[in-house]
This record gives C-alpha cells, structure tokens and sequence, in this order.
C-alpha cells in the first residue's frame, strides 16, 4: 500500500519539501525561448515548484531570472520596463540587470553608494533547446549545464506544445511513462495498420500491433530508468516483437517512443504543489524530417488563440467535461476528445489535484509506475539527509547521448542492446 505520507513525498515541491530540494538540484525549465524572444521584450512572470519569478532578456539580448517581488516595497517587477540592459520596477523606478545588480534609484537621492551595497535575488540562467533554463539551488550543489536530450547540437530545430494543467506533477508523469494507456486511450489517433513501425500521418500515428497488454521489463540506472514495453506485432507474430522503449530522466523529463518523422520528449514541471506545466517536444536531427511548429501544435489540438489561450490554459477542461463527443463515440472514435494532449489531462485531472494512491488496484502494466515512486522517494530521502541529488553525480550521462526507440526485432534480440542510432540509419 502507498501511504498517504509516501504520497505526500513524492507530491509535494513548495517550500522545504524534499521532492522540491531534490529538483532545485537541477536545471530548470523557466519557459520556451519564444517567449522571451526579443531583446527588451515584454517581461514574463513565471512560477517553479511554488516561486514566483520574472524572466526577461535586456537590450544586449542577456537572459535574466529574477525574484519577481521587488526587493524595495514588494511589488511586481513582471510589471517593470525593460529597456536600456536592465529591468526597472514601475512602483518608484529602481532599476536591475540581469545578474541583480541595482542600477538606478530613481526615488532615493544621492543612492550611488545605497545601490552597491546589495543585490536583488538573480538566477543562474542558461539558454538550450528552445528553453529558457534556471538553477534555483544553492550555489555549492550547482552542476555544469548539459544541453538536453532534443538539443545534441545547437542548430537542430524544436517544436514545442505547451498547456498548463491544474493537477500535481506525479500524476501527470506517471501517465508519460505508462505505455499500457496509449493502445487505448489514445487508439483512434495510434490505429493498427500493417506498417514496418509507428508512421506519422497528417492526424493519426499508425502503429504495427493490436496488442493491448503489453509485457513490461525494466533497467534502472543512475539517471532514472530505461523500459521497454513489448506487444505481439501484426506481422511475423510466432517469430517477432514490437518494442517501445521509454527514458525516465529524473526528476521530471521522458523520452517516449518516436515516430518514423520525429523523436518526442515530455517534460512535466511542477508549478506548485497542484499545478503542472507540460511540454511535449518534438525534433529530428536530420533536416529532411521533423515537424514545424504550427503543425505540431496543430496536431495537438493546442493552438494559442484556438484551444489555449495566452497563458496556456486549455478553454477544455474538467469543468465542461473535455467538451466530450458522445455522438463522435458511437461512431467510432474511442474518447470523444480532441488531441493527445487533452485524452491525457482529462484522465490526470479527473484524479483531483492531487491523486490519492492509497487504495490502487495495479497490474503487471504498471511496473513502470511501482518503480518511479520507488525510485523518487528514495531520492528524495538522500537529499533529505544530505545526499546528492539523482542524475547529478560528476560521473552522469549526457542527456544528449540518451534515446528511446520503437522497433519490430526477433524475439531473439535483447532490446537493452539494440542501437537507436543503428535503427536510424537502416530506414
């Protein structure tokens, strides 16, 4: 049974909670580039794991993440003026760069020698894979950014889908590395067909099995865990099988199977205790596939101005029942909701804020599951007594050289050996 204390571990990020120390430990997703894109752009306040900050680019094109309050009367600096390399609060005009240094008192005289004698609180900041990252802990525990595992060179191209979602961020992962779901909550956009592997179409991912149960077997490693689930194929189904491999990059970023156009990734940050910011990344280094952005969020149903509005926010939702389509339903379509995305947040959200485990009823499909909150609340327990924090050892694998793949192999071949990079260049 998992305790109601064992879920509160693993829940909980705001203020002292060990989850939350364990991810402060890491480079964190503050927003996409876009929205920060210009130099002297509009500021963005943005939450992480119950902080609110201000992100903002100056006049030179430098990153800043800032304490959003400012430090003379508190008020918002997300209101600020950005111009001329520095961000200055509209209350009375104090003015900082993007390393929190005071550059202008406007309401106190003679303030030169008031200005050097502190700092507003500023971030360490870094700029990779169409992401704007920020390091939240203490310096002394301050790992060297790696570039993550859609950017193993600068210039490949990403597309982004981006929707807040108003639950706890353990659910929400939980559902990224559940691969039992997708065969079929997902099966009117991944339909069976005779293909050599998932094949990306204009609306559906075309898959090569029927099978809705997969067999699960799991490798755990010092980053997370690695997984592949198995199903019978349509084809050779005596003398082959079907692998989709998943990467769980803790503490909060999967690598989920690709399709024969694009590599996919999720991330699943926690805004607070109770709210989640997911991302769902696509990219292909070779330039002849991949995906644009607009099609990407089309085919996500997640268009800002059409289903998201401009913070993200789904005009769906739990309120209005996913504006479910019953008569859609007896057609033929499985959910009677539109896009991947929202089939996923209708079952996240409908398990409330945050989910009670306490009385689950799970099967072999969800080995996955039983091993990440094993994993995490183990993890979290090492911070908690001074230990350093999962996937941060000196020693730890670039992301970059991490992926998962989807195959039809004989039954004889060893999923944990195969190479996805061999799989790449034999299409």
């Amino acid at each position: 049974m998992f305790t109601q204390e064992q879920n509160d571990t693993l829940c909980r990020v705001e203020g002292g909670a060990p989850m939350g120390q364990l991810m402060r430990r890491h480079w964190l997703p503050a927003c996409m580039s876009e929205e920060v894109a210009a130099p002297d752009c509009t500021p963005l306040k943005t939450r992480l794991l119950g902080e609110t900050l201000v992100v903002f680019r100056d006049s030179e094109g430098k990153l800043g993440v800032l304490e959003d309050r400012c430090p003379h009367r508190k008020a918002s600096l997300s209101f600020g003026r950005n111009e001329e390399c520095g961000l200055r609060c509209l209350y009375h005009g104090w003015k900082f760069a993007v390393d929190g240094s005071v550059l202008d008192m406007a309401s106190e005289p003679n303030s030169e020698r008031k200005q050097r004698s502190f700092k507003h609180k500023a971030y360490p900041v870094r700029e990779s894979g169409g992401f704007v990252w920020v390091y939240l802990g203490d310096e002394d525990t301050m790992t060297d950014f790696q570039p993550p595992a859609w950017a193993p060179t600068p210039n490949i191209p990403v597309s982004v889908v981006k929707i807040h979602t108003p639950c706890n961020w353990a659910q929400v992962l939980e559902g990224s590395i559940d691969s039992a779901h997708s065969s079929s909550l997902h099966s009117t956009n991944m339909p069976t067909a005779e293909v050599a592997g998932s094949t990306a179409t204009d609306n559906a991912w075309l898959r090569p099995s029927r099978d809705k149960s997969p067999r699960l077997e799991i490798e755990m490693t010092d980053y997370g865990f690695r997984y592949a689930a198995l199903r019978v194929p349509i084809v050779n189904p005596e003398t082959h099988v079907y692998v989709r491999t998943t990467e769980f990059i803790a503490p909060f970023t999967v690598l989920i199977p690709p399709n024969n156009q694009y590599n996919l990734a999720q991330m699943l940050f926690p805004i607070d205790d109770v709210n989640t910011m997911f991302y769902w990344i696509a990219w292909h280094p070779d330039p002849k596939k991949g995906i644009t952005q607009d099609a990407w969020r089309k085919f996500c149903a997640a268009e800002v101005g059409v289903e998201l509005d401009e913070n993200y926010k789904k005009s769906i939702n739990i309120d209005n029942m996913f504006k479910q389509d019953r008569e859609a339903m007896k057609k033929g379509d499985f959910t009677g909701i539109t896009g991947i995305p929202a089939q996923d947040m209708a079952m996240w959200e409908s398990m409330g804020p945050i989910a009670s485990r306490d009385s689950e009823i799970l099967g072999t499909s969800d080995l996955s599951i039983v091993k990440f909150r094993q994993q995490m609340l183990k993890a979290a327990e090492t911070v908690a007594s001074g230990g350093p924090a999962i996937g941060t050892e000196k020693n730890r694998i670039p992301h970059v050289q991490l992926a998962s793949y989807e195959r039809i192999l004989p039954q004889s071949a060893d999923w944990r050996t195969f190479n996805p990079a061999y799989a790449e260049a034999a299409e």
